[in-house]
């Protein structure tokens, strides 16, 4: 069983997969990244697929699995770098995932995250009764 490393670039988790992933692998990577969310307070997480060539059935449905176990810790996901041969694989399966959201690469994954960021930070801003602050710029 191998093992995907997860990286904390702000608050922000990476995890890259570099590997073909088996069942039991996906699973571990579940579980690790949730805790990883809940240990560190991550708003975001990018799972960058770029190195992915073959996906089946139960990885794009863990995709779907990890984003809303994210989103239950109050992260945003964000799959990155997806090969149009797994798009299109996972669209002849079946596998529709609304609640996966994706960019083309990395800068447009963290580009994504950090609107979703400043967006909470507004609706918490009201939600604490505190004024928005407008950014300069």
């Amino acid at each position: 069983m191998q093992t995907v490393p997860i990286l904390r670039i702000g608050d922000v988790l990476l995890v890259s997969i570099q590997v073909d992933l088996h069942d039991q692998d996906v699973m571990r990577l579940q579980e690790d990244l949730a805790t990883q969310i809940h240990d560190t307070g991550a708003h975001g997480v990018v799972i960058d697929i770029s190195s992915v060539d073959i996906v089946d059935s139960f990885i794009g449905r863990m995709f779907a699995s990890i984003a809303s176990t994210s989103s239950l810790f109050d992260a945003d996901t964000v799959v990155v770098g997806m090969q149009p041969a797994v798009a299109i694989t996972l669209v002849e399966l079946g596998l529709f995932l609304p609640d996966v959201r994706t960019a083309l690469n990395l800068e447009k994954g963290l580009a994504l995250l950090a609107r979703s960021s400043a967006r909470r930070r507004v609706v918490d801003d009201f939600a604490d009764g505190d004024e928005p602050v407008q950014e300069q710029g």
